[in-house]
């Protein structure tokens, strides 16, 4: 019945307050004030946190990662360092690292041979005032010692027409050869240093000794054009070919000399004092101080043994370069002067050289081996 349902409707006494229903009553299960806040925040503290650590795990995998391409490449490094230094195998005879060319990869090392060369030249003239000055002052010594000795004192002008030009024609020659000579003897044992260290053609020695006298021949050589020039000189088309046929000779003996000199001064140190008497011998064996018409007159026709030695056709070239245009008949001081097939003793007296180059080239390669184990 009506009268018998509860009323919804809010009582209005005055002693009570509103009748709220059961169903608006407060609501336990909310949350208190401020509860949503606080948990936002440890959220986000939580993603931050989460993230700081991906970072870091990045941070980490990237370190290893280079870490082990570090290690990666200094690995392949190291091997590629070993397989370098591994000892290859070759299935081949023991080889010498000399040269076994002689004189051919002398010149085929020519930048080496520069430097030796060089390093002779800067060691004369170190420590000295006026350095390349003496390779002029020397000749001009022996020019003038020769000059008045021989000239004014016993009184050779007399005798030979233009008699200074005579004596530095045939004085150039001899001392190119006496240089290369001797130098080349030595060449091996002062340079005893390198010869143990290095593995070098030892026939660079010798040669160098005779391009480094070959360049102190340069300056008497400009002397002696200027000499001959104030003394009437009249070249000639052979005066060239003599001057080339006369140096050529000087080097190939000189060359040969000092290769078999050189080796043979390493096993036994009498060789280079035994060397500085011979070159006293070559300067009365040649016609430097007196001339070819003194021993033509002298030993008649054996005159032309005189010419077997090849020194003296060199300086007897050099001579009919220099000497015989400053006559005053050339034409009568060759007829008189010189030998009468002096072209042909010149080409011979270059076989010879050359022949004797070629035997000295053997014998040194024989002991060319047991060199470092004597010096």
């Amino acid at each position: 019945m009506a009268g018998t349902e509860p009323s919804t409707e809010p009582s209005t006494g005055p002693d009570t307050g509103p009748n709220i229903g059961p169903n608006i009553g407060p609501d336990l299960s909310a949350e208190p004030f401020g509860g949503a806040g606080s948990a936002d925040g440890s959220t986000d503290k939580a993603d931050k946190a989460e993230r700081e650590a991906q970072r870091e795990a990045r941070r980490l995998e990237r370190r290893a990662q280079r870490l082990a391409e570090k290690q990666a490449q200094e690995k392949a490094e190291r091997e590629q360092e070993r397989a370098s230094r591994a000892v290859r195998v070759v299935d081949a005879p023991l080889a010498s690292p000399a040269a076994h060319l002689g004189l051919l990869t002398v010149f085929r090392r020519g930048y080496l041979l520069r430097l030796l060369v060089r390093r002779e030249i800067s060691g004369r003239y170190a420590n000295s005032f006026m350095g390349l000055f003496w390779s002029y002052i020397n000749p001009l010594s022996q020019f003038f010692i020769y000059w008045f000795v021989m000239g004014e004192i016993i009184g050779a002008h007399k005798n030979v027409e233009n008699y200074p030009v005579h004596v530095f024609s045939g004085m150039i020659v001899v001392h190119f050869f006496t240089e290369t000579f001797g130098a080349g003897t030595r060449s091996i044992v002062q340079n005893k240093s390198i010869v143990r260290k290095m593995a070098m053609p030892r026939e660079m020695f010798p040669v160098a000794a005779m391009l480094v006298s070959f360049y102190h021949v340069l300056p008497a050589g400009g002397i002696l054009v200027i000499a001959a020039a104030a003394t009437g000189w009249t070249p000639d088309p052979a005066m060239l070919l003599a001057v080339l046929l006369s140096l050529g000779i000087i080097m190939t003996l000189g060359t040969a000399l000092a290769l078999l000199f050189s080796v043979a001064n390493v096993f036994f140190r009498d060789f280079g004092s035994a060397v500085s008497i011979l070159t006293h011998f070559v300067r009365f064996g040649v016609p430097m101080i007196y001339t070819y018409e003194m021993v033509a007159s002298k030993f008649g026709t054996f005159a032309h043994y005189y010419m077997l030695n090849p020194i003296a056709s060199a300086v007897l070239l050099m001579q009919r370069a220099f000497w015989v245009g400053t006559t005053s008949d050339p034409a009568e001081t060759l007829r008189v002067g010189m030998p009468h097939h002096l072209w042909l003793d010149g080409l011979g007296a270059l076989g010879a050289s050359l022949v004797l180059l070629v035997i000295a080239q053997l014998v040194f390669n024989k002991f060319e081996n047991r060199i470092p184990e004597r010096l």
